[in-house]
C-alpha cells in the first residue's frame, strides 16, 4: 500500500472514531433532555410554589388552611402546565427529527448520486480532504445511507428520538418535588420566622437546581447558580409585597 493510502485509511479511522463520538454524544444528549427537563421543572416548582405561598401567608400569615390551599393548587396546576408544555414542545422536537429522517430516505430514493456527493461535500466542509471524505462517505452509506446523511447534516439519530413522555413525567415530578420545601417550610415554621426561613432555604434549594443544570449543561456554575438565586428572590419579594399589601386592604 502506498503511503497517500496509508494517510487516507489513518485518517479516515481517526474520522470513524470522531464520528462514532459524535454518534454517542447524540444518544447522550437525548438521554439528558430528560434530566434537564427534571431540573427546570424542579427549579420551576420551588419558585412558583415558594412566590405563591409567601404571598398568602404575607396577606394572613396565621391562616395555615388558606396557605396551604393555594400551594396546592399551585402545584397542581403548576405540574400539569410543565408536564403539557414539555410535551408539546419535545413532540414538536421529535416530529422535526422524523420529518428530516422522512425527507432524506424520499431525497436519497431520488436521487442517490446526488446526495452521495453532498455527503461528501459536508465531511470536506468538516476539514477533510477530497479523498478522505470521499472514502468515509463511502464506508458510512455502505452501512445506512440515511443514517450517515442525517447524523452528518444535522447530528440526528435515525433510530433513536427525543421522547415527550420521558420529558413530560420528569418535569411533573420534578416540579412536584421541588414544591416540597417551601411548602414545609411555610407551614412549620412559626409565623415570627416563617418568612425568612422559607425564603432561605428556598434560595439555597434554587441553588442547587441551578447548580445541576449547569452541570448538566457544562455551562459556568456561578453564573446560573446567581441567575436563579436572583430571580426566585425577586419573585419571592414581590409577591409577599403584593400579598401584604392585599392583606392591609382586607
Amino acid at each position: 500500500m502506498s503511503l497517500v493510502g496509508e494517510r487516507i485509511l489513518g485518517t479516515s479511522a481517526k474520522v470513524q472514531e470522531r464520528d462514532a463520538h459524535e454518534d454517542q454524544s447524540v444518544k447522550t444528549a437525548s438521554k439528558l433532555n430528560w434530566l434537564r427537563a427534571g431540573v427546570l421543572g424542579a427549579n420551576d416548582g420551588i419558585v412558583s410554589t415558594a412566590g405563591v405561598v409567601v404571598g398568602v401567608a404575607a396577606a394572613d400569615p396565621l391562616n395555615n388552611i388558606a396557605i396551604f390551599t393555594a400551594g396546592m393548587a399551585a402545584v397542581v396546576a403548576g405540574a400539569i402546565s410543565m408536564a403539557a408544555g414539555e410535551y408539546v414542545s419535545v413532540s414538536t422536537q421529535k416530529d422535526t427529527e422524523k420529518a428530516l429522517v422522512y425527507k432524506e430516505r424520499i431525497r436519497l430514493n431520488r436521487d442517490p448520486l446526488g446526495e452521495f456527493e453532498g455527503l461528501v461535500k459536508v465531511y470536506e466542509a468538516k476539514g477533510l480532504s477530497k479523498p478522505t471524505a470521499r472514502l468515509v462517505a463511502r464506508e458510512y452509506s455502505a452501512i445506512d445511507p440515511v443514517a450517515a446523511q442525517v447524523q452528518a447534516r444535522y447530528s440526528i439519530d435515525s433510530e433513536e428520538f427525543v421522547s415527550p413522555w420521558n420529558a413530560a413525567f420528569s418535569s411533573a415530578i420534578s416540579f412536584v418535588l421541588g414544591a416540597v420545601l417551601p411548602m414545609i417550610a411555610i407551614l412549620l415554621f412559626p409565623p415570627a420566622s416563617k418568612f425568612v426561613a422559607t425564603f432561605l432555604l428556598t434560595l439555597v434549594a434554587l441553588g442547587l437546581a441551578g447548580y445541576t443544570s449547569a452541570w448538566l449543561s457544562e455551562a459556568p456554575r456561578g453564573r446560573a447558580v446567581m441567575r436563579v438565586i436572583t430571580g426566585g428572590a425577586f419573585a419571592m419579594i414581590v409577591t409577599g409585597a403584593v400579598g401584604h399589601l392585599v392583606g392591609l386592604s382586607l
